[in-house]
């Protein structure tokens, strides 16, 4: 199936008299007839549902789907974006270990590498994702378990290379997770490019509506963990939690997410629920029909920006003019995504008065549904980093970020021309 048609029916095919939507499966538990029916599910020999803090049908369905759309082997629903991002890390990442990471990745995710991480005895290198590949082969270390980044980096909207960390991360014996959140796979797909975990936060353009917080991590089961077997012990030796189980030989392509499916889920439950995995289904089912409105809408408003003379300067990939333009035709030839960074002419208090003479775009924490929104990542979602930190991680404090939404474009642009004043 094309990516149109995997968007609407992927994961869930119904059979006779049975509901054409997936079904809200609003159930704790699940009825068995005998003990060893339920023992052999918690032995891991059957599949099965047997309590949903670890799995249920109806995230399961939602999670087939995006793994279908990502050309993964197997998905996993969280209760947010930022728990599918600590899974990923976590799951083969433990006291002791060290990531290589992006700078410019989310602030939210920068913390939780660079700050909670370290509280669990895990440490983390930052670097410039256009540094210099002798600048980038110092960050590993002989304890280097991953490399972490985004494919289009949030709020600075640069375009990842993905076969340049694939290769890199690789060449270390190592695995390279990427952030799919902005573009969604409709508009790229890691794994083609040498990825081999992806994340998303599906309260983003996967929901589209903003009515449901969650996440999702997925597994392209392209990783041969057995050949860096003393790198990931927790995949290649045995687990005393399951009576000695080990999950390469016993699940092969699907050890990574069975692990972090039944050990973490099963100890930190960080569960997305039914009712959101059932809402998160219904967004994806308009997801291809979306984003291409909401990359027509920003190409339109990035141009209209980027001639404006109150505008310092705009971050838009699309724009033939960005630097990242090259690679996002590679990587992203139909669009990158709804989201841009830009600047005014003016200081800190000006910007300001523009932010809050916006009439129809919203000033919200939230980013890339159907409503146009912008924020200062500055003030709001970076404020917790230092002034050094907002520079490491490419945001100046003068950055705006504006996410275009699914109104009329005229509409706007109408908005942002009348409070510039142009």
């Amino acid at each position: 199936m094309k990516k149109a048609t995997q968007c609407v029916q992927a994961g869930y095919t119904p059979g006779k008299g049975e509901p054409r939507q997936i079904p809200i499966i609003q159930s704790t538990t699940f009825k068995y007839e005998n003990s060893e029916q339920m023992g052999r599910l918690f032995d891991l020999e059957d599949n099965g549902y047997f309590y949903t803090r670890l799995q249920n049908p109806t995230n399961d369905m939602v999670a087939a789907r995006i793994a279908a759309l990502e050309g993964g082997v197997g998905a996993m629903l969280t209760s947010s974006g930022q728990a599918a991002n600590f899974f990923a890390c976590f799951n083969i990442c433990e006291c002791g270990g060290h990531i290589v990471s992006t700078a410019g990745i989310y602030g939210g995710t920068f913390n939780l590498l660079g700050t909670t991480l370290k509280k669990m005895g895990i440490d983390v290198t930052f670097v410039d994702q256009e540094a210099s590949d002798e600048v980038l082969e110092n960050a590993f270390r002989p304890n280097t378990k991953l490399v972490f980044t985004e494919m289009l980096s949030n709020p600075g909207v640069r375009v990842l290379d993905v076969e340049r960390f694939a290769k890199l991360a690789h060449s270390h014996g190592v695995p390279l997770i990427v952030d799919n959140t902005f573009p969604t796979p409709v508009n790229c797909r890691p794994f083609e490019w040498g990825a081999d975990i992806v994340t998303h936060s599906t309260t983003k353009y996967m929901d589209g509506h903003g009515v449901q917080v969650g996440g999702v991590l997925v597994d392209s089961g392209n990783f041969n963990w057995d050949e860096h077997a003393d790198k990931f012990p927790g995949l290649t030796q045995p687990d005393p939690s399951y009576h000695g189980l080990t999950y390469t030989k016993k699940f092969g392509k699907l050890a990574y997410i069975t692990k972090a499916t039944s050990q973490l889920m099963r100890d930190l439950g960080s569960i997305q629920s039914p009712q959101n995995a059932f809402y998160l289904g219904l967004g994806l089912q308009s997801l291809d029909v979306r984003m291409e409105r909401h990359c027509s809408n920003a190409r339109k408003v990035a141009a209209f920006l980027d001639e404006c003379p109150a505008i310092k300067w705009v971050m838009y990939p699309d724009l033939p003019s960005d630097p990242d333009h090259a690679l996002q035709q590679k990587y992203l030839p139909n669009g990158s995504c709804g989201v841009m960074a830009f600047a005014v002419n003016g200081d800190r208090a000006y910007a300001n008065r523009f932010i809050d003479s916006l009439k129809l775009i919203t000033i919200e924490t939230h980013v890339a549904d159907c409503y146009s929104c912008i924020l200062h990542p500055a003030s709001h979602t970076h404020r917790q980093l230092s002034d050094e930190q907002l520079l490491e991680a490419g945001i100046s404090p003068e950055l705006i970020r504006l996410s275009i939404g699914l109104e009329d474009v005229d509409d706007i642009i109408g908005d942002l021309r009348q409070a510039l004043g142009v």
